[in-house]
C-alpha cells in the first residue's frame, strides 16, 4: 500500500541566467593573464561545452580594440608644418599587419577557451579602447567585465591614461580588474627597457 501512495517527485527543471562574460585583450601579457584568472576563478559560473546540461551555457566574449590608423604624420621641429600621408599602398599593408596581428591575438584566447571547454566569441572594434569597451558592455549587456592591469604607476597613469580606470568609472556592469603577479610587471617593464634602450 505504500507502494501506491509514493509519487515520483516532479522535475524541477531551473534555467540560471545566462552570465555574459567580456574579456579585453591586446598585447600585454596582463590581459591573457586576465583571461587565464577568468577561466581559472570564474569558471564555476560557466557550464564547459561538451556537459549536457539543463542550464543555459554561459558565454565569454573576447574584445580587441585596435586604434585606427592615422594616414599622416605630422613632423617635429622647424619647418614641420606639413604634414606627410601615406601611399594607399602603406596604408593597406598596415591594415593587413594589424588584421594579422588581430587574429593571432585572438587565435591563442580562444585557443585557451577551447582548452578549458568553455564557449567563447570574439569581437574586434576599432576606436578608442576604452571608449568601445565601454559601449560595447552597454551594447552586449554584458554581466561582467574583466580587464588586465598593466601596472602603471600613478605618474604614468594620469599621463598615458588607463583603460581599466576609465572603465571602472564608466562602464554599465560590474568591472573586474586582475592585477598581474610580480613576474609578469617586472617581464613587461623589463621588455619596455630593453626596447628603449634600443631607440
Amino acid at each position: 500500500m505504500q507502494e501506491q501512495l509514493v509519487q515520483q517527485p516532479l522535475k524541477e527543471v531551473q534555467i540560471r541566467k545566462r552570465m555574459r562574460i567580456m574579456v579585453a585583450i591586446d598585447e600585454s601579457d596582463g590581459s591573457f593573464y586576465a583571461l587565464k584568472w577568468a577561466l581559472d576563478h570564474l569558471v564555476d559560473g560557466i557550464t564547459p561545452t561538451n556537459v549536457p546540461s539543463q542550464e543555459e551555457s554561459s558565454l565569454i566574449t573576447l574584445v580587441h580594440v585596435q586604434q585606427p590608423f592615422q594616414h599622416y604624420v605630422i613632423p617635429a621641429g622647424p619647418g614641420g608644418a606639413a604634414a606627410f600621408y601615406a601611399t594607399p599602398s602603406i596604408v593597406e599593408s598596415v591594415r593587413e599587419a594589424q588584421a594579422e596581428n588581430d587574429a593571432a591575438l585572438l587565435s591563442r584566447a580562444l585557443q585557451m577557451c577551447k582548452d578549458k571547454m568553455i564557449k567563447a566569441e570574439s569581437l574586434i572594434l576599432e576606436g578608442e579602447p576604452k571608449d568601445k569597451i565601454c559601449q560595447a558592455t552597454e551594447q552586449m549587456q554584458v554581466d561582467l567585465l574583466v580587464l588586465g592591469s598593466r601596472g602603471l604607476g600613478k605618474i604614468k597613469r594620469a599621463f598615458l591614461g588607463s583603460v581599466s580606470d576609465y572603465c571602472a568609472h564608466h562602464a554599465k556592469c560590474p568591472v573586474l580588474i586582475v592585477k598581474p603577479p610580480k613576474e609578469i610587471t617586472k617581464e613587461t617593464s623589463s621588455k619596455s627597457k630593453e626596447w628603449n634602450a634600443d631607440k
